[in-house]
């Protein structure tokens, strides 16, 4: 069975930062490509960035260039979100999603077919 689990999410004040994992289980992650996904209270779900299982590129929403950095640490199969100079807006559950599908370049691909539970983040002072 696939499985995703997301880790590092907490409470942490403005201007903060917190670095989130994903990792799998019944899976290798770098055949994968990855997206990090997040859902505040009330609002839909908002894509925020991605990594390509080709050659590493990464993607982000406007909303946390920047800010926010995805990466890969192959030998413990873990894939990673930085983020630094956290704000309010931040606020939400944190997802990963993978897929199999051959993604190249920078662009994030529409759909994922494995997600994690997620992982609570909390900006506040």
């Amino acid at each position: 069975q696939l499985q995703l689990v997301e880790s590092g999410g907490g409470l942490v004040q403005p201007g903060g930062s917190l670095r989130l994992s994903c990792t799998a289980a019944g899976f290798t992650l770098d055949a994968y490509a990855i997206g990090w996904f997040r859902q505040a209270p009330g609002q839909g779900q908002e894509g925020i960035g991605c990594i390509n299982n080709s050659d590493g590129r990464t993607d982000y929403a406007d909303s946390v260039e920047g800010r926010f950095t995805i990466s890969r640490d192959n030998a413990k199969n873990t894939v990673y979100l930085q983020m630094h100079s956290l704000k309010p807006e931040d606020t939400a559950v944190y997802y990963c999603a993978a897929d199999p599908y051959k993604q190249y370049g920078r662009t994030c691909i529409a759909e994922y077919g494995y997600w994690g539970r997620g992982t609570q983040v909390t900006v506040s002072s």
